[in-house]
């Protein structure tokens, strides 16, 4: 069984940066896909940032140019650094991992961007 968690949400004043971790275990292989998705009070979940296991990005327009999304095969973690945040980057932001056609999840942290 795969398991993810997050770490390093908190509060942070726009302009500010955060880092988020992501740590998986259980067996993952093969071709997958980590991603990160957030959800605002009353919206959708969305997805933020995804990096397959080969290293390739993709970034919501709302985040390019301020997330970088990267990951360590090895040890199973991505993490996804925020910078020039905005208070419209407040959600709970979860992590996860696509792997066979099936979709694991974390149980999310909550970013709040103060103005």
């Amino acid at each position: 069984q795969v398991q993810l968690v997050e770490s390093g949400g908190g509060l942070v004043q726009a302009g500010g940066s955060l880092r988020l971790d992501c740590a998986a275990s259980g067996r993952i292989f093969g071709f997958n896909v980590m991603n990160w998705y957030r959800q605002a009070p009353g919206k959708q979940r969305d997805l933020v940032a995804a990096i397959t296991s080969g290293g390739n990005t993709n970034y919501a327009n709302s985040v390019k140019g301020r997330f970088t999304m990267s990951r360590d095969n090895a040890e199973n973690t991505a993490t996804l650094q925020m910078n020039s945040l905005k208070p419209e980057d407040t959600a709970v932001y979860y992590c996860s991992l696509r792997m066979l056609n099936r979709d694991y999840w974390g149980q999310g942290t909550q970013v709040t961007v103060s103005s």
